[in-house]
């Protein structure tokens, strides 16, 4: 378990500011604790100081995981976010979608979000914003990219996909041997 070098902090930063924006800060200096990002086997963990702390006595060999995993890095040195990163961007997300209940379910197998399952969509939002989307009870499901901007999602027939599918909580359940 080592630091992130300053190409790989640029670039999961990035990722992360297309979802939360200047909150990043947010996530490092928090009322319970310092937290850091720490890179193992191509995969980025979110954790806090002290536990850091604690698991430099385990060998790197012997390490399965330690804190919260928010991505990895693919082989084209791209970071790709994973689902566990959820509860930590949801709070501070700048954009978000609302799905109404008949489409909690398809956005949940891995399907696009169209327009009739369109429940609300936050003003403002760019197309091509990483936006989180929730049910209509507030409970983030996922997130994902906004395909149309908020002024063209009004005109779209409902047929249309507003939000490209990235990530789910059914991931949890689809893909359990993958996520570690």
């Amino acid at each position: 378990m080592r630091p992130l070098t300053d190409d790989e902090t640029k670039t999961m930063f990035e990722k992360l500011s297309k979802y939360i924006g200047e909150n990043i800060k947010l996530l490092v200096d928090r009322p319970d604790g310092t937290y850091c990002f720490r890179l193992h086997n191509d995969r980025v963990y979110y954790i806090s100081e002290r536990i850091l702390k604690l698991a430099t006595n385990i060998t790197r060999g012997k390490l399965v995981s330690v804190g919260t995993c928010f991505g990895k890095f693919i082989k084209t040195i791209k970071f790709r976010l994973h689902i566990t990163a959820l509860d930590f961007l949801a709070p501070y997300a700048k954009f978000k979608v609302w799905v109404k209940p008949g489409q909690e379910q398809s956005f949940l197998y891995g399907n696009h979000v169209l327009k009739s399952g369109l429940g609300r969509i936050t003003e403002n939002t760019n197309q091509y914003q990483g936006v989180v989307v929730y049910s209509m009870a507030d409970v983030p499901l996922g997130f994902g990219v906004a395909a149309k901007s908020t002024q063209e999602c009004r005109r779209v027939d409902p047929m249309s996909i507003v939000v490209f599918h990235q990530a789910d909580i059914g991931e949890f359940i689809r893909s359990e041997d993958t996520l570690t």
